[in-house]
Order: structure tokens, then sequence, then C-alpha cells
């Protein structure tokens, strides 16, 4: 019941519950059979499978936006999120519990051969778990492992911007209701202005609209770019992401300044 509870008011927390990504579908098949992980269409399995595939790639000692943290790092804390719900309390990297988390991390990235923890990974979360509920990983991963997936991406010395799809791009603008709770000490008002390709074009934004209040306050500052840079800017990835500001000088600096954010887990 209180497992119920918690995704229940994290759907709500987000923004999120009644939707879907417009790739999903059921983990059950038409038969009434269970889907393979690796054989659904969602958008966070997708993300989740072209981390792994970059993983693979790179090896355990890459480096990635999360600070002090490597591939083999960032591979650890993905798999204890999924897997050591024990440890979950501790993921933001603040409160009493944070110092377990971390504890439980650093053993099973020291412990676990990197190819075993991106395979566990690349399996996708447990069946019997809050992740492995129907519909959940679409609901928390989305997100999640498309801004991992970037950590991994824009931490090498050659990246670039990756087209995404349609319907990816709309589902992070829909998800971006959920900056409301992650900057919710910003100290200034602030909206999201969507500027892609997609609403250059005529076409109609995820949720109908391409601007989005995240705090209602004055002064204010518009932060202006595509559904992928906003997210990436609004989960902290400030450095990394190409979006421009609109507002006073005063303002644009306040918002800018690390001193709200303070630290926390790169989560």
């Amino acid at each position: 019941m209180a497992e119920t509870v918690w995704l229940v008011r994290y759907q709500e927390l987000m923004g999120l519950a009644g939707s879907r990504p417009a790739a999903a579908e059921d983990a059950s098949g038409t038969d009434g059979k269970a889907v393979a992980y690796h054989r659904r269409m969602t958008y966070a399995r997708d993300e989740r499978t072209a981390l792994c595939s970059l993983l693979d790639d790179l090896g355990p000692a890459a480096p990635t936006l999360c600070e002090g943290w490597s591939t083999r790092d960032l591979a650890a804390h993905l798999v204890v999120r999924e897997h050591r719900p024990d440890a979950g309390a501790g993921l933001t990297g603040r409160g009493p519990l944070a110092g377990y988390t971390r504890r439980v991390q650093g053993k099973q990235a020291q412990r676990t051969p990197f190819p075993r923890l991106v395979e566990i990974l690349r399996q996708g979360p447990p069946r019997l778990s809050l992740f492995g509920l129907p519909g959940a990983d679409e609901l928390v991963n989305t997100v999640e492992f498309f801004v991992h997936h970037e950590d991994v991406r824009r931490a090498q010395p050659d990246w670039q911007p990756r087209a995404l799809d349609p319907g990816l791009a709309d589902d992070l603008w829909r998800r971006l209701r959920s900056a409301r709770f992650f900057l919710r000490k910003v100290p200034v008002g602030l909206e999201f202005a969507r500027e892609d390709a997609r609403v250059a074009a005529g076409g109609q934004a995820g949720s109908g609209h391409v601007r989005l209040t995240a705090k209602a306050r004055t002064p204010a500052v518009t932060v202006i770019g595509p559904p992928a840079e906003l997210t990436m800017w609004a989960m902290g990835r400030t450095s990394a992401a190409q979006v421009r500001f609109d507002g006073s000088p005063a303002a644009v600096q306040a918002l800018v300044s690390p001193a709200w954010r303070g630290r926390r887990s790169p989560n």
C-alpha cells in the first residue's frame, strides 16, 4: 500500500498522471504474456539502451557531467537506484541516509565488474519493485535516463547535439512541469519558452503551449531553448545546456548563480 501511494504521489508531483509517451506500449502483449524489457517500446527504454551502448564503448573510466563520477560510478548509481530500495532514501545526496547510500554505491562500483553493471542496467528494472510496476518505467525513468545519457555524451570532447524524436521532445516538454519542484528555491520568477524546429515550423508542442511558468514572481527570467536543453538546465547541467536567457541583467545574474541550487546528488 505504501509503495502504491508513493508512486501516485510521484505522478502528481511530476504532473504525469495519465500521460504516456507516444512510443509506449504496455508491458504485456496482446496474448497477456509479459514482454521482455528489451522488446518494449518506450522512450525510457530507448534512452537506457543507448546509454548502455555508450557505456560499453567508453568503458569504466570515462568522464561524466556528474561531478566526481566516472562512467563506473554512474552505472553503479543507476543499478543501486533500481535494485537497492534500502538505499533509495539517500539518493538525493542529502539527509541522514545519504552516507549509507554513498557506501552502498561505492561497494557496488568496486565489487561488480563494469560489464556486469552495464548488463544489469540493460535488463531493465526488477519486475518485483516500484520501478517494475506497470507504467512506472515510463513515468520515472524517461527523464532520468535521458539526462544521464546526456551526462555521458556531453562529457566527451567531441560531443554534438543530437536530433531527438519529436515525440521524445514533446514528452520532455510535458515533464518540465516537474521543474516547479526542483527549482522551488530559485530567487526570481522563472518561465520556460520552447524554441525548437518543430515549433518554428508551426507544429504544436506536446502540451499545446510553448511557454511554461515554473515560478510566478517578479522580476522574472525566461529560459529559452529546445526541450532537451531546457531539461538539462532544469536538472542542474547548466554549463552543458544550450539555452539563452531573457530578463534584466540583475535577474539573470541571480538565476545563473549556483548559490541557490546548493549541492545535491546528480540523480
